[in-house]
């Protein structure tokens, strides 16, 4: 496969050193799986099969994650708090259910109750900085105005003209968005509770139930299960584990089509995600997937990629042709290199039911070789 270089346009500012490093503690793991230290006295039956069979003695802790499969939204609910936040903390899989990524609804709920003013999370410091911006624009158009103003008047009066940026002292009239304080907010009008909310007074000190979990897409899910065997999936009524052969249908059943999203998205997925990718959706960019060096909590994305199959015989191809005008979605101030990934879907008439029926015909595509024609990152784009 051809390498990819990352982008060279400017980084953005550096998160404050207490912050950084927080995060670097929290999310020291890319993977769910911790390969422990070598015990400090190791026995000598441990050094002798170090030395003769070149076996390590590292530790393998597996966090044994449990999910449920739920067929309506093709996902896998992660409803244990404790095993949602390992996830998540270690490879950001998935995203909670409430949430825009991590699992904060519960932070969020409690936060709203004290009515805090630190120790927000990072959706309502985004909701925060909203409505900053937007407090700044109708200040800003307010000092236009007048100063537009003031400046016609003098025009008339006198046959002056003065500046509409700069007072006579030198002072800027107009705000500037790098000099500009929030004003106070205004106050709230004082009213009387209502009994409702008397008697919700007494309840402040109850705990708050977690209704949130953490949705994993099935691509996600089977990675975990198939490549790091540290999830297990169970039955949605009957709360059974199921087995890699009914996993593997039910996710297949998901999509009843010959070209099968969930095996080309997987393709895919384990592939950048065996390369060191952090691999999370692409729909905000109206593309397949985002590629993030460590995380999102670290740094933006540095790959929008676009999954592009293509069919050995077009009579096989059931969805719409790829159309490059779907990633025309841009943010301001965001700049992303557009990867096309081809994935060569093979001719029905030389697949066999049998050769889908097990999760060996990755194999194929992803442990021999030949995944590197199957994926190929072939041209790049801008999204600036």
């Amino acid at each position: 496969m051809s390498s990819v270089q990352p982008s060279t346009r400017p980084k953005a500012s550096q998160k404050a050193p207490g912050r950084r490093n927080e995060n670097n503690r929290i999310y020291a793991n890319p993977l769910p799986i911790i390969f422990a230290d070598e015990p400090e006295h190791p026995s000598v039956w441990h050094k002798a099969l170090g030395l003769l069979l070149g076996i390590s003695l590292n530790r393998v802790l597996n966090p044994h994650c449990e999910g449920v499969f739920d067929a309506t939204t093709r996902s896998v609910w992660v409803t244990d708090m404790k095993h949602a936040m390992t996830l998540w903390q270690r490879g950001f899989f998935g995203k909670g259910d409430l949430s825009r990524s991590e699992p904060s609804w519960l932070a969020r709920q409690v936060n709203a109750r004290k009515q805090a003013r630190t120790g927000l999370t990072s959706e309502e410091v985004t909701a925060k900085r909203r409505a900053e911006r937007k407090q700044f624009k109708l200040d800003r158009a307010r000092a236009m105005a007048a100063a537009a103003a003031e400046a016609e008047a003098a025009f008339k009066e006198e046959g002056r003209v003065i500046s509409t940026v700069y007072a006579a002292d030198g002072t800027r009239i107009i705000p500037s968005a790098a000099t500009w304080k929030p004003s106070q907010p205004p106050q709230e009008p004082v009213r009387t509770p209502s009994p409702a909310e008397s008697d919700d007074e007494d309840d402040k000190d109850v705990p708050i139930e977690n209704v949130e979990h953490l949705q994993l897409t099935l691509s996600e899910a089977f990675f975990l299960l198939w490549a790091l065997d540290c999830l297990s999936v169970t039955h949605p009524e009957t709360g059974n584990a199921l087995s890699l052969a009914q996993i593997w249908c039910a996710f297949q059943n998901a999509h009843r089509r010959f070209d099968n999203p969930f095996l080309v998205n997987y393709v895919a997925y384990h592939h950048y995600r065996s390369l060191g990718w952090v691999v999370k959706n692409g729909i905000k960019f109206c593309v397949d997937y985002l590629l993030y060096k460590r995380g999102p909590v670290f740094s933006h994305a540095e790959f929008a990629i676009v999954l592009c199959p293509v069919y050995e015989d077009p009579a096989d191809q059931e969805s719409s042709p790829f159309n490059l005008q779907n990633c025309s979605r841009r943010s301001p101030g965001r700049a992303l290199t557009l990867i096309l990934s081809y994935v060569t879907i093979p001719a029905r008439s030389r697949v066999s039911d049998a050769v889908l029926s097990s999760p060996a015909c990755f194999n194929l595509l992803l442990h021999t070789g030949g995944h590197s024609q199957t994926v190929h990152p072939s041209s790049y784009a801008r999204l600036d």
